[in-house]
């Protein structure tokens, strides 16, 4: 089955009892048992829910996994996948990481007593040295969030066999309908739901899908504890969204090519981060990993006050947290997603005052370009 017609057909498809093409909602906590133990297959909606269900056993089949798992945020499923770990191990992570996962690494977990290193994933000799005695994990994001840095993760993955160490991927920037991370190694993928699967900033989620069945049997058991889980409607809305995944992934795309060609040309601008520029450092290795190079990217005007100008110009790009949606949305990362990364942090990974981030949307792209060129004006 290809990716558009598992995007519509995977996982649960309609409902047997009455015909009916979508998923009903099943909006309940709990469930009669026909004794004491002796459910028919749920028994309380944070253990279990059918609509979340199918979300699950979608994501599942579009990840290539074991097991699939719905959260009320991405964040939400960090910090889970996170609890699979022990008071005393280290985990290592991009540096150029979004800053929200920053912020629950050293300001939450920490407090826990799980040790966290930021490096630079896409060098494998970082990754080598990075490794201590109490690395249990690596934690990936590819493209990364902002500069758009790409780790190989087929190598990645590699060396983290050698040291039997996991490796987690934060899958959000390209979806699974341009990359899967588990086929080329990786044990965990972990998404913000939010963005481009449910594609419409109207729903928050995350979502997990582990590669074996004891993964699954103890991320589920943190998720049941803890109980941080989506809700029926949102993850209703979320399969919604995802029907569509496959044509807003192509079409973000085919906007996001012409953006990036106006913005490499244009004088007002320094530099182009985008993994499907050739002088991207690691072009070839997203060609060879993933199937498109996304809606993403980031460019520097040089400073703090050129951005904001840029910002109060714009009239298409909506100035907004979040990203992936069908409207374009930008942001000044160093004020915004990356304010809780410190000032010297920022300016040693390269998010600089002047770095602007666009989430190219479905608008036409004729109407997009010629705002960034208005805005860019002066």
């Amino acid at each position: 089955m290809r990716k558009k017609t598992q995007l519509i057909h995977g996982g649960i498809f309609g409902d047997e009892k009455t015909g009916a093409v979508s998923v009903p909602i099943y909006q309940v906590s709990t469930y009669k048992q026909d004794g004491p133990g002796k459910h028919r297959g749920y028994e309380y909606s944070r253990t279990g829910n059918p609509t979340r269900n199918a979300l699950e056993e979608l994501i599942k089949e579009l990840e290539g996994g074991e097991r699939g798992f719905a959260f009320g945020s991405g964040m939400a499923a960090m910090t889970a996948v996170m609890m699979l770990f022990n008071q005393g191990d280290h985990i290592l992570l991009t540096d150029d990481v979004y800053g929200g996962s920053f912020r629950v690494m050293t300001k939450i977990l920490n407090r826990f007593g799980l040790e966290a290193t930021f490096i630079d994933t896409s060098d494998m000799d970082s990754i080598e040295k990075g490794i201590k005695q109490n690395t249990k994990a690596l934690f990936i994001e590819t493209p990364t969030n902002p500069l758009l840095k790409i780790t190989d993760l087929e190598e990645l993955s590699k060396i983290a066999k050698t040291h039997h160490l996991l490796t987690i991927v934060d899958n959000t920037f390209s979806t699974p309908y341009w990359q899967n991370p588990l086929t080329l190694g990786a044990d965990i993928v972990l998404h913000s739901a939010t963005k481009y699967l449910g594609g419409h900033s109207d729903v928050v989620a995350g979502l997990v899908v582990v590669n074996d069945e004891k993964l699954g049997d103890d991320l589920h058991f943190v998720q049941n504890s803890t109980g941080g889980v989506l809700g029926p409607q949102d993850s209703w809305l979320l399969m919604r969204g995802m029907k569509t995944l496959g044509i807003r992934m192509e079409e973000h795309e085919r906007n996001t090519t012409e953006i990036v060609r106006f913005l490499t040309g244009h004088e007002a601008v320094l530099k182009v981060h985008y993994p499907g520029l050739l002088n991207h450092p690691n072009h070839e290795i997203s060609k060879k990993q993933s199937r498109g190079f996304g809606g993403m990217v980031s460019f520097d005007v040089g400073s703090g006050e050129k951005a904001q100008q840029v910002l109060e110009k714009v009239k298409y790009f909506t100035l907004a947290e979040s990203l992936g949606a069908v409207e374009s949305l930008i942001s000044i990362p160093a004020l915004m997603t990356h304010a809780s990364i410190p000032a010297e942090r920022r300016k040693e990974l390269g998010i600089t005052d002047g770095l602007i981030r666009i989430s190219v949307g479905l608008e036409d792209v004729k109407d997009l370009l010629e705002d960034l060129e208005q805005a860019l004006e002066g």
